[in-house]
Order: C-alpha cells, then structure tokens, then sequence
C-alpha cells in the first residue's frame, strides 16, 4: 500500500476538510493536508504543493482540490501513483458559473465575506444537513480562511483550464468520488470524468451533498481505502 497521501482542500477550507476520513484510514497511511500558500492560480497551487510533497504519493483532492489535482497530473505525472477525485469536475467553469463567482468577490471586496460563506452553505451541504453540526462545521472551517484567500481562490477557479482533454492520459488508479445530493458538481458530471479515464471507479455517496468528506465520511473512508489498496 502507498503510505504517502497528499489532500487537497477545497474552496474556504482547511485541514477540517479531512478530518473524520483522516482518522479512520489505516495507520500506515501517511496523510499530508496541502497548504496553497499565496499562490493565485491553478497552476500556482499545483506547483506549490509538489514543492512540499513526497517525491512519491497517492494524491486527493476535493472540488477546487480536484482542480489543482488535474493540474498535478499535467505538471508531475511520474510522482502520483493513484488519484482519487471527489465532488469536483474536469471541465472549466461556463459563463453563469463565472458570474455567480464574480458576484461573490464584489460582495467579500465590499466587507460581506461572512454572508458570502452562509448563502453559499445551501449549497454545500445536503438538505437534511443544513441547521445540523456539519454545517456549523463547514461555516467555521470557512471563515479563517478569510475574504482575501477566497477571493485570489476564486480568481485562480475562474481561470482554470478545461482539463477533460487531458483525462485520457492519467494512467493510475483513480478514484472519482461524488455525493449522490451534490448540486454544485453533481453526479453526472463525475460519471463522465470516470468514463474518459481507463479504468476508473466511480462511487456515489448516499445522503451527502458536495462536502462528502465532512458529510459521509464513513463511506469516503470505504472507498479511499480501497483505493489505497489497489
């Protein structure tokens, strides 16, 4: 089994993000949570986190994680030896997803970022975790971030390339993971990345919406640890 594990968290998340999935894989598992330091692109982040990272790892990364494991995958290949997706999307962003990226900069630029991170929480979570401990969860992780990080991360999501071309060449064992109530990166979109990558396992998490990890985190440990084992 690979013992090095590199996570990578999403928007206006931290190391809370992995928390209840850290805890319950295999003690053999090396994890290490990415630390996107100031880096304000994609590209930026992905190099940021090679230069910090094992010289050889398994690698996950969860919505803007996602991203930036696409990115590692163009940028250091030979380094990953298994990857694993969850709630994310191959594609770039369309022109509505822009605007509505756009309309919560303007709104954290103008002082508003707590009432970003609460409209965006619908969102987030599934329906029945909403007024729950998981969503508190997810909205304390969110507001140390802070305005500034969310929106040079936002900027970098804006600009991200369309990495479904680039699908065809990951040649490791992959793992696409998706909440089966995910709105923000919904299944099908995840069905499709895992058919253009040879080999890949897709599994839907019941009852979870886009913060997987945090929502159903028995089930992503299920799956990533038999991932590991592949």
């Amino acid at each position: 089994m690979t013992s090095a594990l590199v996570l990578l968290p999403g928007l206006n998340c931290d190391e809370r993000l992995w928390r209840d999935v850290i805890s319950g894989l295999d003690a053999a598992v090396e994890p290490l949570v990415a630390d996107y330091g100031a880096a304000d692109s994609i590209a930026g982040m992905a190099a940021s986190v090679l230069a910090k990272a094992p010289e050889r790892f398994a690698l996950a990364g969860l919505s803007m994680g996602g991203y930036v494991a696409l990115e590692i995958m163009r940028q250091a290949p030979e380094r990953v030896e298994r990857l694993a997706l969850l709630d994310t999307v191959a594609g770039a962003d369309d022109d509505a997803r822009k605007q509505t990226r756009r309309a919560g900069i303007e709104a954290a630029e103008q002082g508003k970022y707590g009432l970003v991170i609460r409209t965006m929480l619908a969102g987030l979570v599934a329906p029945q975790h909403l007024d729950t401990a998981i969503a508190a969860d997810v909205l304390t992780m969110a507001e140390p971030t802070g305005a500034q990080a969310y929106i040079r991360h936002q900027h970098a999501i804006m600009g991200r390339i369309d990495s479904r071309p680039s699908l065809a060449d990951i040649a490791v064992p992959t793992l696409v993971g998706v909440g089966a109530l995910d709105m923000l990166t919904p299944p099908a979109l995840a069905e499709e990345m895992a058919a253009a990558i040879a080999g890949a396992q897709l599994v839907l998490f019941a009852e979870a919406g886009h913060m997987s990890t945090m929502e159903a985190p028995e089930a992503v440990v299920a799956a990533m640890s038999g991932w590991m084992a592949r």
